[in-house]
């Protein structure tokens, strides 16, 4: 059984509890302000690569989804259906991956009947060019990401849709025993200068 605790500035506390049970994994998340209440509890159930259900319990939503693989041109390709009831929106996903630099992702809701594409090039091993044209909001998005230093993760992404350039640092466990860092920095590029909206993060994984 595996726990873990997350830190974040201005939203408080994060718990999880995970135990595996035979091919299931099994988690309880709660999620609150300063403190952690039982009021905001979630549960899954998950047999990874197949199916995945969570539970919100405040919210009384409900999601599910299933996982498949296939063949295609002697490429893979990994298909996801997700549906949440209560909000009640289905999503299909999949991703066909070219070769192991290349994927090729798109995404559509049938509610809004709002398809996002995307490409991913991962190059060395090091660098990942993520360009994504949302059909909907008839806008473009671009992520750039570099393992740095000792497994560090830098990050910018920018969508022409709002304008909004963010900044995310990621540490490798070699800054925080059985855990990881995140701090983050967003902009609005079309407000002019002022001072970006900061976040921070902290987890730390222990065994129970």
């Amino acid at each position: 059984m595996n726990a873990a605790i997350s830190v974040r500035n201005k939203r408080g506390l994060t718990g999880t509890v995970a135990a595996d049970v035979g091919d299931l994994k099994l988690r309880t998340y709660v999620s609150s302000g300063p403190t952690l209440s039982a009021g905001d509890l979630c549960l899954s159930v998950e047999k990874p690569g197949f199916f995945l259900i969570d539970i919100d319990v405040p919210q009384k939503v409900v999601r599910f989804q299933f996982m498949n693989t296939a063949r295609i041109l002697e490429k893979q390709l990994n298909m996801t259906y997700t549906h949440t009831q209560g909000e009640n929106r289905t999503i299909l996903d999949g991703t066909l991956v070219l070769d192991p630099n290349n994927k090729l992702s798109a995404s559509y809701a049938l509610d809004s009947r709002n398809c996002k594409l995307k490409y991913s090039y991962l190059l060395r091993g090091l660098t990942a060019f993520e360009p994504c044209y949302d059909f909907g909001k008839k806008s473009l998005e671009l992520a750039v990401s570099k393992r740095v230093l000792d497994g560090d993760v830098v990050k910018a992404s920018y969508k022409t849709s709002n304008k909004v350039l963010e900044l995310e640092w990621l540490s490798g466990k070699s800054l925080i025993n059985d855990g990881r860092c995140k701090v983050s920095a967003s902009f609005t590029l079309g407000e002019g200068l002022y001072v970006p909206t900061i976040s921070a993060e902290s987890s730390w994984n222990f065994e129970v």
